[in-house]
């Protein structure tokens, strides 16, 4: 297996299921505090560093999805570590919030799809 499909078999299945489980459960950010989102954007940031450091491709095929997912948790973690009151003002806007949901669950969907499917080992794929 390539490294793209196995970043990919990671990254993929989970904004699906963080997609998923926050459209099922929309009023989780409501109540949340500045501590926490600080605390979701920390670990939002070492999620994205670790992907970036794993995969940093930067190619005219689907890999490149893997390093743009890695470069913007990178960047929004960094958002809600140095601004999470802004943050949560942005999370009480439910149509934003919903659009960013039914974007990750598209990627999601697509980097799964990619890291299962069976084509050969082919060069644009690692």
């Amino acid at each position: 297996m390539t490294n793209s499909k196995r970043v990919a078999g990671l990254v993929g299945p989970t904004l699906v299921a963080i997609a998923a489980s926050e459209m099922i459960n929309p009023d989780i950010w409501s109540a949340v505090t500045a501590p926490v989102t600080y605390q979701a954007g920390t670990l939002l940031f070492v999620a994205g560093l670790a992907i970036v450091s794993a995969h940093n491709r930067w190619t005219w095929s689907w890999p490149v999805i893997v390093t743009l997912v890695g470069w913007f948790a990178m960047g929004g973690g960094l958002f809600r570590m140095f601004a999470p009151a802004l943050a949560q003002r942005g999370a009480q806007n439910a149509g934003a919030v919903l659009a960013v949901q039914i974007a990750l669950l598209a990627i999601g969907l697509v980097l799964t799809f990619k890291a299962v499917r069976r084509d050969g080992d082919r060069a644009s794929d690692r």
